[in-house]
């Protein structure tokens, strides 16, 4: 995945949390900048969002979560990687998640975690950096 052609990236809004216009500011502003992006929509759940970036050939799932659910749905969604050998999917999210959270998140597997007020520019450099053929 990403040996060739732009970068690309799902990203998906896991679980019941209906506000998505954070992952809709990411998924324009890495689009603006060359990626390929993927949006799942509302309401996903992990099984759908898994098998969306291994269909779509995604180099990074991007999840954005505010409801409070982030250590269980981060968690199923790394789970159902490993199940599915595609570990090489990079994961990495944003939204409401305690700073006591995320060391523990980040030990589990996910590479990245974004709180609010992250600058877009910084998502869209951490993504070129650390995924896809790039980071290879």
């Amino acid at each position: 995945m990403g040996v060739s052609g732009p970068i690309r990236v799902v990203i998906a809004k896991p679980g019941l949390d209906g506000h998505d216009r954070g992952a809709k500011v990411i998924a324009r502003a890495l689009r603006d900048a060359g990626m390929e992006v993927i949006y799942t929509g509302l309401h996903q759940t992990p099984e759908q969002i898994v098998d969306t970036a291994i269909q779509e050939d995604a180099d990074a799932i991007g999840l954005s979560i505010l409801s409070g659910a982030h250590n269980t749905l981060f968690a199923r969604v790394l789970e159902l990687l490993r199940e599915r050998d595609a570990e090489d999917i990079k994961v990495f999210g944003g939204g409401i998640i305690p700073e006591d959270d995320i060391a523990p998140l980040k030990a589990q597997g996910v590479a990245e975690i974004f709180t609010p007020g992250a600058p877009t520019g910084d998502v869209v450099e951490w993504v070129r950096s650390h995924v896809g053929s790039v980071a290879a």
